[in-house]
Parts: C-alpha cells; sequence; structure tokens
C-alpha cells in the first residue's frame, strides 16, 4: 500500500474526527441544563483529531518499511519461488526483476524465469494491501471513538491539545541536535576503524599525504596518510587568504552602509551586494580558474617569478574571500544598525568625530555580532570545495609560498569517497578522519565564538 494513500487517509480521517468532536462539544455548549464547557469546541474537536490522525501516520511509516519485507518472503515461499536460487547475484536479479515489472516499474523482464514470480508478487502485494488497510482502519475508528467518548464538558481538551504541541515542537527542536549526534557517531566509528589501521601519529603529524587505493589493505602504509599539509592548506586558503580579503572588506562595507550611506544608496548596494552569496560555488570556480589564476600567474611572471603555477592557493583564496564578503557585511551591518541610538549620540556629544564614535563606540558594542559573522564565514570557507578543485588543484602540498598548487580537507575526502576504493580500505575511511578532525576544528570555532560573544555582551549590557 502506498504511504501517500495512508497519509490521505489519516488527513480525511482526522477531518471526519475533528468535526465530529466539534459537534458534540457544541452540543454541550448549547445544552443549557448541562455543565459548563471547560475547553472551547475547537480544542475537543483537535483532540479527537490528533487520536485519528497521528498514530494513522505513524503506522502508514511503520507500514511502508514492514510491508516490503512481508512480500519479499512471501514470494519465495510461493511454488514458483521454489524454484529460485539459493543465494548469489542471480537470485536478487530475478526478485528485482519481478518486483519492478509487478509494481509497473518496467515492461518486462529480461530473465525468462523472472516471469512466473511477477503474479506472486501482485498477490502479495495486494494480500499486504488489504491487510494494511484493515489494520489502519481498524486502528483510526478504535482510537477516534476512543477520544470521542472523552469529549465531555468537564474535560480539559485544551491542556491535552496543548501538551501534544508542546511534544511536537520538542520533537523538532530535537532533530538538528539528533542529526549532530548522528553525524558524529558515524565520523567516530569509521574514524576508530581508520586508526586500528594507521596510527593517529602518522595521520595527525605526518608531512606526507600520498594514499594509494589499490595498495594492500592489510599492510598499510602509514607514512603515505600525513594530513599536515592538508590542514594547512585548509587554514591557508580558507582562514588566512580568503579573510585577508573577506573582512576588511565585509567591515568596510557595513560601516559606510550604516553610517555613512545615504538611504537610497543603502537600499541599492546592500541587496546587489548580498547576491554575492546566492551566486553558486561553482561559478566561482570557473572565475577563479579562468580568469583570476591566469591574472596572477601573468603578474607574478611579469615581475620576474617563473615558477609561479596557473593553479594557485592565492587565486582559489582570493576568490573564496569575495564569495563570503556577505556573511561578514551582513552580521556587521545588522550588529552594528542594533546598537542604541544614544551610545552614539553620546559619543558624538562628547565631542568625539565620527570616526572616533566608530573606533570606540559602534564597533566594540556590536562585536558580538561580528564575531558571529567572522566566525560563519571562517567555517564556509574551511568547508569549500568547488573553488579550491578548479582553481588550487588537488595536490597535497607543504608550503607557505600563494603562487603554488595547494589542495584542502574538503576536496581530498570528496576524492577519496568517489572513488572506486573499497570502504574497508584505510584509503577510503582516511576521508572519515579527516571529516572528523575538520568537525572538531569548526565545533571549536563555535566554542571559541560563542565565548567571545558571551564575554563582550556582558560588558555592553
Amino acid at each position: 500500500m502506498s504511504p501517500v494513500f495512508l497519509f490521505l487517509l489519516a488527513i480525511g480521517l482526522g477531518l471526519a474526527g475533528w468535526l465530529a468532536g466539534r459537534a458534540k462539544a457544541r452540543a454541550f455548549s448549547r445544552d443549557k441544563d448541562a455543565p459548563r464547557i471547560v475547553s472551547r469546541p475547537g480544542y475537543h474537536a483537535w483532540y479527537v483529531a490528533i487520536w485519528v490522525a497521528v498514530p494513522l501516520a505513524l503506522f502508514a511509516v511503520f507500514w511502508s518499511i514492514l510491508s516490503p519485507i512481508l512480500v519479499d518472503q512471501w514470494v519465495p515461499a510461493t511454488p514458483a519461488g521454489q524454484s529460485l536460487p539459493t543465494f548469489g547475484f542471480q537470485r536478487q536479479s530475478m526478485l528485482a526483476e519481478a518486483r519492478a515489472v509487478a509494481y509497473g516499474q518496467a515492461a518486462g523482464v529480461f530473465n525468462p524465469d523472472a516471469a512466473a514470480l511477477v503474479e506472486p508478487f501482485r498477490e502479495a502485494s495486494r494480500f499486504y494491501t488489504l491487510v494494511g488497510f484493515g489494520f489502519a482502519l481498524a486502528l483510526a475508528v478504535i482510537l477516534g471513538l476512543w477520544a470521542f467518548t472523552r469529549v465531555r464538558p468537564a474535560f480539559t481538551a485544551r491542556v491535552k491539545v496543548e501538551r501534544a504541541v508542546m511534544g511536537v515542537l520538542l520533537l523538532a527542536s530535537l532533530v538538528a541536535i539528533l542529526t549532530t549526534f548522528g553525524i558524529l557517531a558515524s565520523l567516530v566509528f569509521e574514524t576508530i576503524r581508520f586508526f586500528g589501521m594507521v596510527s593517529p601519529v602518522d595521520f595527525l603529524f605526518g608531512l606526507s599525504w600520498n594514499p594509494d587505493p589499490m595498495s594492500n589493505p592489510a599492510a598499510p602504509q602509514g607514512d603515505r596518510y600525513g594530513a599536515i599539509p592538508l590542514f594547512w592548506g585548509t587554514i591557508f586558503i580558507g582562514a588566512i587568504i580568503a579573510m585577508i580579503v573577506a573582512i576588511p572588506l565585509g567591515m568596510m562595507s557595513a560601516i559606510y552602509l550604516t553610517q555613512y550611506a545615504s538611504s537610497r544608496w543603502r537600499k541599492i548596494i546592500k541587496p546587489a551586494l548580498e547576491i554575492l552569496a546566492g551566486v553558486p560555488t561553482v561559478v566561482y570556480g570557473y572565475f577563479a580558474a579562468l580568469t583570476v589564476a591566469p591574472a596572477i600567474r601573468d603578474a607574478a611572471q611579469a615581475v620576474g617569478i617563473q615558477n609561479a603555477s596557473s593553479e594557485s592557493a592565492l587565486a582559489a583564496g582570493l576568490v573564496m574571500g569575495v564569495m563570503i564578503i556577505p556573511f561578514v557585511s551582513s552580521m556587521a551591518d545588522d550588529s552594528i544598525a542594533a546598537v542604541p541610538g544614544s551610545m552614539r549620540d553620546g559619543s558624538l556629544a562628547m565631542g568625539a568625530t565620527k570616526s572616533e564614535t566608530i573606533k570606540k563606540v559602534l564597533i566594540p558594542a556590536a562585536l558580538p555580532g561580528i564575531v558571529g559573522g567572522v566566525m560563519l564565514a571562517v567555517s564556509r570557507a574551511i568547508g569549500e570545495t568547488m573553488i579550491v578543485v578548479m582553481a588550487a588543484s588537488t595536490a597535497a602540498n607543504l608550503t607557505a609560498n600563494p603562487l603554488e598548487a595547494m589542495t584542502t580537507v574538503t576536496v581530498q575526502i570528496v576524492a577519496l569517497l568517489t572513488g572506486e576504493g573499497s570502504f574497508d580500505h584505510p584509503a577510503t575511511l582516511s576521508a572519515f578522519a579527516l571529516g572528523f578532525v575538520l568537525f572538531m576544528v569548526t565545533l571549536l570555532l563555535n566554542f571559541i565564538a560563542l565565548r567571545v560573544v558571551k564575554r563582550f555582551r556582558e560588558a555592553y549590557e
């Protein structure tokens, strides 16, 4: 049975329960001899509807997972399924072909032996569709009648409904937390497997990164998994070069827009500046590879630097810095604009110039928001991939020369997980170790940002 049908059934029966509960509650409110109704009819209606629709929707999710398993167990037990191979790829292929034809996803089977399994699949599907529909209908009717019988004048339906809504809101708020824990758990599990093959000391402090997915996984070469060049490339491109571009330009843009620009210019410049945040990163990558990188190489050769590469950390960092200007500018703009006008006016009244007021009053008071914007920009730059791939190469290079090719952690994660290597090979598992380190670095940056924000917020509250 399609989960969509069950969800539509849940909505329809929930609406019926809502109307029935509302009608019964209104009858109590119109009856002058009945006790005074505690909750409004709408709360009674929602109480009945929740007890009908929510369990039915949960059953739809459960049945959508269980019914395909039951169908797959039904078919091999039929007389036609007795001729299936016991194990192996051929058995799975025949079942998949028959299933696709039975569900209308394919016109016919390639293996003639699979044709006999089509009808058992259809029969099983029809049977479990009826079973699922019967269970769903019985569940909705039983719970709906139970909730309907509880509708009385003294029943506190409002409290019950508000608790249900609070539970839904709590569940929604936990989604992000549970997702984070799920990501962390998957990274930790695979990272432990990797460190069981390669020493953490070799990984965290090694100076050579050259994993071989075709090597023998039983005898990994730890000296090929030194991640220092990747960590340095990530910091050098994303946290140094890009920030040297983004922080000054973003801050100056925010100061101009909040303190010097007229309202007419602000309405034009601010949306135009924020358009940068909506440009796809692959477009920035093309711009960096086809325009910025060649221009940097030609400029370097013009001043006598002959070994300048057409793929350089400087090109990727400059374009990345331009890309994240809106993150710094928007947060700084909003933070400076939120500073109370009395602080600015008091500074000017004491004889300070406009520039002194900006430096000594507005920026310190807005520092929590500015730091938050900078940390957001750093996290965005560290996680960037396309610009680095297209402008800075995929070669791990430990150097401080911005004119040479360099790569980052995220680029290597993509390269390792999209190759042909097995997930039991240390070369593939190293991508999870890199992701875990990147996750911890981002978490540390967020922790530092929160501490800074808390400190200065306390100072200016």
